[in-house]
């Protein structure tokens, strides 16, 4: 049966919360829910990626060990922005997160076809790809995509990318989910800044003040989304614990990544 009241805050749901939807966080670490341009349901929860150490992700954990956490300090911590500005903030494959593949668009029917067009997580990793700033892009990687999905989860990382967990239709016969990154932002001299620039204020336009902070927000119903942009092998996370939303990850098969997407439509 769909709660009404929010389990972790005691405060009533913007809609009643159906933990049986496909793609829905768990219920316990949901804080706040809210309607969203009429039709989206925005589901704001203290879900953070595993391996995240800012102090926002920290202070939220700090918050989560506590005896019946407050309402107001769970609200506090994931109010917290993991990081301003719109630059990228990041080293690790710097060279290959601000480029973009030189490489005609391949077109995909939904995100379950790109993800079965991929190599293999052993494949990549027995490449030793460098991790290092000046880590350019592999030739698995040079491969431009365009799919249309759905926007089921999101949220915002130290190095200003925004995190995008895009899957295909609740209705489709397999679940699976893929990352998808709005870049944080080269220099402006760089041959990439413009796409990412577009597609950044793109979808900062789309969102406007309801913007994913520290812990990841879901969407209900999922927010269609048709996006553009280069393949990459998150070869820093190909060992210990991956990216994602910890409600979705055992269906994310994958740690490639659309990154960074160079253009993104949201919405019908």
């Amino acid at each position: 049966m769909p709660e009404k009241t929010i389990p972790l805050t005691g405060a009533k749901a913007a809609k009643p919360l159906d933990s049986t939807q496909r793609g829905m966080p768990a219920l316990d670490s949901i804080h706040k829910t809210e309607m969203f341009k009429g039709k989206y349901h925005i589901i704001r929860t203290t879900e953070v990626d595993s391996y995240e150490k800012t102090p926002a992700a920290l202070e939220l954990s700090r918050v989560l060990r506590t005896k019946q956490p407050p309402a107001a300090a769970v609200a506090s911590a994931v109010r917290r922005v993991p990081s301003t500005g719109d630059n990228f903030g990041g080293t690790d494959r710097k060279a290959a997160k601000l480029s973009i593949a030189k490489a005609p668009i391949e077109d995909f029917k939904d995100v379950n076809a790109l993800i079965a067009s991929l190599p293999s997580i052993d494949t990549m990793k027995s490449l030793k790809i460098p991790t290092g700033p000046t880590s350019g892009r592999v030739k698995q990687e040079m491969r431009n995509i365009r799919v249309s999905g759905f926007l089921y989860a999101a949220s915002r990382e130290a190095d200003n990318d925004f995190h995008l967990i895009v899957g295909p239709s609740q209705q489709a016969p397999q679940e699976e989910y893929m990352t998808m990154e709005v870049s944080g932002l080269p220099p402006q001299n760089s041959p990439a800044f413009g796409p990412l620039n577009t597609a950044r204020n793109a979808y900062k336009k789309f969102f406007g003040s309801k913007l994913p902070g520290a812990g990841y927000h879901f969407y209900q119903p999922p927010i269609p989304v048709t996006i553009e942009g280069s393949l990459f092998f998150d070869t820093t996370h190909s060992t210990g614990q991956r990216p994602g939303p910890p409600s979705l990850k055992s269906r994310m098969p994958t740690i490639f990544e659309v990154h960074p997407v160079t253009s993104i439509k949201l919405g019908p």
